[in-house]
């Protein structure tokens, strides 16, 4: 059974509107960047920007008067009102690179254990997942821990796919309020691989990112490259739910299902 929660009213808020491209740049380099996230903040519109950085956001004239907001692992993020961006000579964003401060170690007696967390459904018979190409929707499950973690692996059931070949970014987010959350990656993680070898089970090794977070974490994958018709599908438990934005800089929100991601992670006891 396919459980659709993909999004048939998306596409109706823009059909009439006005298309907007251009470009994001390296305010450095002046080179491409490449998956950058762009929409209009808790809206539902936005887009990511393609290998060369180039992008194409089409408006619904209701949103006019609204920002545009950019954001990039390993940037800093940059709004634009539109009539600015519009009214501009060209159509480039600049992005500049985000300096990270080195973290101060505690050393500190604490007791570690190996746990699984998250949704490991294998079954096929229940699936849901990522279908029509929609550029910057992602969904994942939110793992509850108390303490700090220190993510290893994860690991991906698919039930389906039909795609040559998959493209899709990992995000791994800090809870920062209700239903809003913090990128905590310091680089981009892809998952990039044929179709064939997607539905066998995926597994990321995470060890030399050393990521190591504090209390509840979200895990997702997002659709950031333009793969053609098709779709790619989770296996899905029904004991937990998915958490799931439309597109870019989209507001967060969930349904009742869990689609199969879990990690494997040394626990503070």
């Amino acid at each position: 059974m396919r459980i659709a929660f993909l999004f048939l009213v998306l596409n109706c808020q823009v059909l009439f509107g006005q298309s907007i491209t251009g470009v994001v740049l390296n305010s450095k380099t002046k080179l491409p960047v490449e998956f950058v996230n762009i929409g209009v903040p808790g809206k539902g519109i936005g887009t990511v920007s393609d290998e060369h950085g180039r992008f194409t956001l089409s408006l619904d004239p209701q949103f006019s008067d609204n920002s545009l907001l950019f954001s990039c692992i390993g940037y800093m993020p940059f709004s634009i009102k539109i009539p600015d961006l519009i009214s501009a000579d060209k159509q480039e964003i600049f992005l500049q690179e985000k300096v990270y401060q080195l973290d101060g170690v505690t050393v500190s007696p604490k007791y570690f254990k190996q746990r699984t967390l998250g949704v490991t459904a294998h079954a096929k018979n229940f699936s849901a997942g990522f279908k029509n190409n929609l550029l910057g929707y992602e969904c994942g499950i939110l793992m509850k821990v108390k303490k700090t973690a220190v993510i290893k692996r994860v690991n991906i059931n698919f039930s389906g796919c039909t795609y040559d070949s998959i493209f899709y970014r990992l995000n791994i987010y800090k809870v920062a309020g209700k239903m809003n959350f913090e990128n905590i990656l310091k680089t981009p993680i892809y998952l990039n691989l044929s179709g064939k070898n997607a539905v066998e089970g995926i597994h990321i090794d995470l060890q030399p990112y050393k990521i190591v977070v504090d209390g509840d974490f979200l895990i997702t994958l997002e659709h950031v490259k333009d793969l053609g018709p098709g779709y790619l599908y989770f296996c899905v438990g029904l004991a937990d739910k998915t958490y799931y934005r439309r597109t870019s800089q989209g507001s967060w929100e969930t349904v009742p299902i869990g689609v199969s991601i879990s990690v494997d992670a040394d626990v503070e006891r």
